[in-house]
Order: C-alpha cells, then sequence, then structure tokens
C-alpha cells in the first residue's frame, strides 16, 4: 500500500479567469472561516491540508440513524424522540432527499453574483404543521459531561453548518423554520463490560440561529480566492503554525 501523501490529490481548483460555476461545499466554506490562507492553498493552489482518519463509528451511528427516521418517513409518523421532547413534526418525505444527503452532491444552490455552487449534505429534513423544514443533524459522542451545544469551538462550527444547510433550502424555494435540531448520542463508558455492544443516551438539542451572515462569507470566499496573493493565516491555525514552525526547523540544518 502506498502511504505517501500526494499535496496535489485536489482537482477541484479554483480558475479566476473560467467563466465556469465553480462548486464550494458547505465543509470548504467552513474552511475558510476557520483560516483563509489554508482555504486558498486548497481551493487555489491545489494542496488541502492533510487528512485525518476518517470516524468509521459516527458514520455507522449516522447510517442507523437515518434508517431508524425512514422507517417513520415510510409510515409518516413520528420518531418517539419527537414524542419525547414535545416536537410537532414528522420525517420530510421528498423525492430528492436521498440526493441532499449524499456527499458531493447535497443540496445545491448557484450563488449568481459570484458564479459559485455552493452544496451541502444534510443528515435529515422534518417538517411541521406549517409546512417548514426543518433542518436535522446527527452527533455522536462519548462524555461524561453535559450535551450542550454551549462552549464555542467546533460546536460554533456545528451551528454554521446547520445554518447553511437552511439557507441553500431557503434558496430552493422551500419555508424552512429557523429552529433545527441535532440528534445528539452519547456512548455510554459507565458499563461493567463491552458485552459487543455500545449504549447510547440520546438528546436532541435545539438551535435558532440565523443565516444572514451566509451570502457575505460567500462574498468574502470568493474574493478570496480571485485574489494573486495568498492571504494571512488565523492566528489559532495549527496547521500554519505547524508549517511555519517546521520551516524554520529545515531553515536552520
Amino acid at each position: 500500500m502506498d502511504w505517501s501523501y500526494n499535496p496535489q490529490r485536489q482537482r477541484n481548483l479554483f480558475n479566476p479567469n473560467s467563466s465556469e460555476p465553480f462548486r464550494l461545499s458547505r465543509s470548504r466554506l467552513e474552511l475558510f472561516t476557520g483560516c483563509p490562507r489554508c482555504f486558498y492553498i486548497d481551493r487555489r493552489l491545489g494542496t488541502d491540508r492533510p487528512p485525518g482518519f476518517p470516524f468509521t463509528l459516527n458514520v455507522a451511528v449516522d447510517e442507523l440513524l437515518k434508517k431508524e427516521f425512514d422507517i417513520h418517513r415510510a409510515q409518516g409518523s413520528k420518531h418517539p424522540i419527537m414524542e419525547e421532547y414535545g416536537i410537532d413534526a414528522v420525517p420530510f418525505q421528498h423525492e430528492d432527499l436521498n440526493k441532499w444527503r449524499e456527499n458531493f452532491v447535497g443540496v445545491q444552490f448557484l450563488h449568481r453574483p459570484t458564479n459559485l455552487v455552493i452544496t451541502g449534505a444534510v443528515d435529515d429534513v422534518w417538517v411541521n404543521p406549517k409546512k417548514e423544514l426543518i433542518v436535522v443533524d446527527y452527533k455522536a459522542t462519548s462524555t461524561r459531561g453535559e450535551i450542550t451545544l454551549a462552549g464555542g469551538g467546533y460546536k460554533d462550527g456545528y451551528k454554521r453548518q446547520m445554518e447553511i444547510y437552511q439557507w441553500l433550502l431557503r434558496k430552493n424555494g422551500y419555508a424552512v423554520s429557523d429552529t433545527g435540531y441535532f440528534v445528539y448520542v452519547n456512548a455510554d463508558k459507565d458499563k461493567k463490560a463491552f458485552d459487543k455492544k455500545l449504549e447510547f443516551d440520546v438528546h436532541l438539542l435545539p438551535h435558532t440561529g440565523s443565516d444572514d451572515w451566509v451570502e457575505g462569507k460567500i462574498k468574502e470566499a470568493h474574493a478570496c480566492l480571485s485574489a494573486d496573493k495568498i492571504p494571512e493565516s488565523d492566528p489559532s491555525c495549527e496547521y500554519c503554525a505547524y508549517r511555519k514552525a517546521a520551516a524554520l526547523h529545515e531553515s536552520r540544518t
């Protein structure tokens, strides 16, 4: 097996002289939010950050949750967690739902001022009696602490993720509730033994947000990509700090 790192494996590169629409995923927009320099080096120059290891257990939880909610989707019934938390909604039935869920496809919208096609793959969509769509995202963790969206950091990224999905669905002509939900499952590590299974507590966390920031961020990302100069890194970017430190050490050898 070839474990060599190929920094040029990215092929979806922005060309400022092209008239073709350029696809920009929700995750790449989040990358820009975190560090414009890493974003530019990735989407303009073709070198992405080194990939992390896949969270295969989290992916398995996502797939099982989708199957579980799909049973109620087919029946037009509420999932028990909706009953438990008093949510007046049912899983949304739509012929494009599987496309909306698919990575590298997702919900799409051409933002004409920038010619960027913004994409994002949702985990689930519910609908309430007012025919408003409710964005739902699945999260899996294992902690003895309180399950909450407070604390900033990556949890603020979760909130932005949901708000972009809301923006995308609105741009596709749907009425969308300002309040979405995180189905947050927490694996219990206090059992006496593994016994070939994990047991989870399930929490439903609401997030009432605003997508007012999304369009401005898209324009900023486009301006960044269109520039001929690599932007400054975010002061908190660990990747840029590592590159700088590594280059310094190499210069001394």
